[in-house]
C-alpha cells in the first residue's frame, strides 16, 4: 500500500479526516467572520469620533427609512445607505433653502454627511424628486443655547452680502434674457441658433449656480438631471435646462421643446426674484461655494452635468468667475489675520484657471468627452483643493459655530 493510500475503499478519506476537515472549515469561517467584524468595527471607529454617533438613513426605491429624524443640536453625522436601484441624493432643507446635501450616492454604497445644525425644524429629501419628503427635528441643548449667546456679531457681513445679492440680481437678469433668446430660437425651429443660445445661457447660470442651488425646488425645476426622475429622459416631469440639452444635442431637434423652454423662462424669472428676496446667512455664503465645488470634484468632473452637449469646460470657467466674485467681496473682512488663508484661496483659484485655460484656445474649449482621464482628474483635484481652501476661511471670519460642513467617507 502506498503512503498516499488511506486504506478506505476507492481511496476516499477516512471519517476521522472528514471530521478534521469539517472542523477546520468551521474554524476558518469563524475566523473570517471575526476578521470581518473587526474590520467593520474599526471602520466604524474611524467614522465616528468619541462621543459622536451616526444617524443611519437607508434609501429605498421610493422612500427613506426612517423618514422622520430627531437629533440634538450641534455636530451630527448622517450615514446615508443607498439600497435602491438608482444613484440618489439626500438633502437637508430649511424651508426652500438647501442646508446640506449629498448627490450621486451609488447603489449599494453609503456616504457620510457631517453637519453642524442649529435647533429647528427641517425637511429632508430622499432619492427621486417624486419621493415623499421626510422631517428632521433638531432639539436645543445647553451647548447650542450657550453658542447662540456667544456667537460673534455678524454686522460686518452686511455690506459684502448686500453686494453679492446685487451681483446675483444682475446675473439673474442676464439669465432671463439668455433663456428668453433660447426660447425664441426653439420656437423658430432654428436648431443651430438654439444650441448657441443654450451654451450662452448655461454660462450665466453657472456663475450663480452655488446660490441657485440653495433654492431646492426651484433649482430642481431648472437644473435637475434625468437621473432623478423615475422614467429618466422619458419622464413627463423631466424639464429645465437638461431636458432642452437632451433634445438639442441628444436628439438634434427642437420638436416638443417649446413648452419646456417657456417653463424654463418662467422659472429663471422666479429665480431672479428669489435670489434677491432670500437672505443669505454668512455661514451659508461660504458653505454654498464649498458644496458646489465638492459637487464639481466628485460628480461633475466626470462629465455627468452636460452629458449630451459636453459643454462642461466653459461651465467650469463660469463657476470660477462667480466664486471669484464672492471671494473678492470677503477680502476686506479677512484683514491681516486672514492673509495666509486668502493667499491659499488665490493660489487654488489661479491654478484651476490655468489648468482650464491650458485645455482651450482663448474662449474656445473642446467637448468634454475629448478631455483625457488625467485632465479630468486634475480638474477634480483642483476643485477639491479650492473647496478646502475656502472652508479654511471660516475660523478667520468667525463662522466656526454657525457653519455647516459635510464630508464623505
Amino acid at each position: 500500500m502506498s503512503r498516499h493510500d488511506t486504506g478506505t475503499p476507492g481511496n476516499l478519506p477516512s471519517p476521522r479526516l472528514l471530521r478534521l476537515a469539517l472542523a477546520g472549515s468551521v474554524a476558518l469561517m469563524i475566523g473570517a467572520a471575526g476578521v470581518f467584524y473587526y474590520a467593520a468595527h474599526q471602520a466604524q471607529a474611524r467614522h465616528a469620533a468619541p462621543g459622536e454617533q451616526e444617524t443611519v438613513v437607508t434609501v429605498l426605491d421610493h422612500a427613506c427609512e426612517p423618514n422622520a429624524l430627531k437629533v440634538a443640536a450641534g455636530v451630527n453625522r448622517f450615514r446615508i445607505i443607498n439600497r435602491s436601484q438608482r444613484a440618489v441624493e439626500w438633502e437637508i432643507l430649511d424651508g426652500v433653502l438647501v442646508i446640506e446635501e449629498r448627490e450621486n450616492i451609488a447603489p449599494g454604497l453609503s456616504q457620510l454627511i457631517t453637519a453642524n445644525l442649529q435647533p429647528g425644524q427641517y425637511t429632508i429629501t430622499c432619492g427621486l424628486l417624486s419621493n415623499p419628503r421626510g422631517s428632521l427635528t433638531v432639539t436645543p441643548t445647553a451647548a447650542s443655547d450657550a453658542a447662540a449667546k456667544a456667537r460673534p456679531a455678524l454686522t460686518a457681513f452686511i455690506g459684502p452680502l448686500s453686494e453679492y445679492r446685487v451681483y446675483l440680481s444682475s446675473q439673474g437678469g442676464a439669465l432671463v434674457r439668455a433663456v428668453t433668446a433660447l426660447q425664441q430660437a426653439i420656437e423658430a425651429n432654428d436648431l443651430q441658433q438654439a444650441q448657441q443660445a443654450y451654451a450662452a445661457a448655461r454660462l450665466v447660470y453657472q456663475r450663480i449656480a452655488p446660490a441657485s442651488q440653495r433654492l431646492a425646488e426651484l433649482d430642481n425645476r431648472i437644473n435637475a438631471r434625468a437621473d432623478y426622475y423615475e422614467q429618466r429622459e422619458q419622464d413627463s416631469a423631466f424639464g429645465g435646462f437638461h431636458r432642452l440639452e437632451y433634445g438639442l444635442y441628444g436628439q438634434h431637434s427642437t420638436v416638443g421643446l417649446a413648452s419646456v423652454a417657456q417653463a424654463l423662462t418662467r422659472d429663471v424669472t422666479e429665480l431672479k426674484t428669489q435670489l434677491l428676496a432670500q437672505s443669505i446667512a454668512p455661514a451659508q455664503f461660504t458653505a454654498a461655494m464649498v458644496r458646489h465645488l465638492q459637487g464639481l470634484a466628485k460628480i461633475r468632473s466626470s462629465g455627468e452635468e452636460e452629458r449630451y452637449s459636453h459643454l462642461d469646460l466653459p461651465g467650469f470657467v463660469a463657476n470660477l468667475e462667480g466664486i471669484g466674485k464672492a471671494m473678492d467681496l470677503l477680502r476686506p473682512l479677512l484683514g491681516r489675520n486672514g492673509t495666509t488663508q486668502l493667499a491659499t484661496v488665490d493660489d487654488a483659484l489661479n491654478r484651476f484657471h490655468q489648468h482650464l485655460a491650458a485645455l482651450g484656445k482663448g474662449e474656445q474649449y473642446p467637448p468634454y468627452d475629448q478631455v483625457s482621464t488625467e485632465d479630468k482628474q486634475r480638474i477634480a483635484d483642483d476643485a477639491q483643493r479650492l473647496a478646502d481652501a475656502i472652508a479654511a476661511l471660516d475660523p478667520v471670519l468667525g463662522l466656526n459655530d454657525t457653519a455647516t460642513r459635510a464630508s464623505t467617507q
